[in-house]
């Protein structure tokens, strides 16, 4: 008899585990506010830009014996992109 009660006592901490987990993985996840997407495309523009640009320009001097020039006008040309992309970034509205 208490064999039985112990089984029951059992399976019934194991169905509020279950249900606890499931609510637990059924809950909503709330998204992030719009400005930290834009906070993370700032950066992206801030690194991802100049470093194409100068590896392009890398390339490029290498494969032609432009050293520097092609480098640094595509540094100074992704830059200038960079901060453009930035400025309207920065002009969109942060919720």
């Amino acid at each position: 008899m208490a064999d039985l009660r112990h089984n029951d006592d059992l399976d019934h901490r194991i169905a509020q585990a279950k249900a606890a987990d499931e609510m637990r993985v059924a809950k909503p996840v709330k998204p992030q506010p719009k400005g930290y997407a834009q906070g993370s495309r700032v950066l992206m523009e801030l690194i991802g830009a100049p470093l194409g640009g100068g590896i392009l320009g890398w390339a490029i001097d290498h494969w032609f014996g432009t050293s520097p020039w092609a480098l640094l006008i595509l540094i100074t040309l992704s830059i200038i992109v960079a901060f453009r992309n930035i400025y309207r970034i920065s002009k969109e509205r942060a919720e």
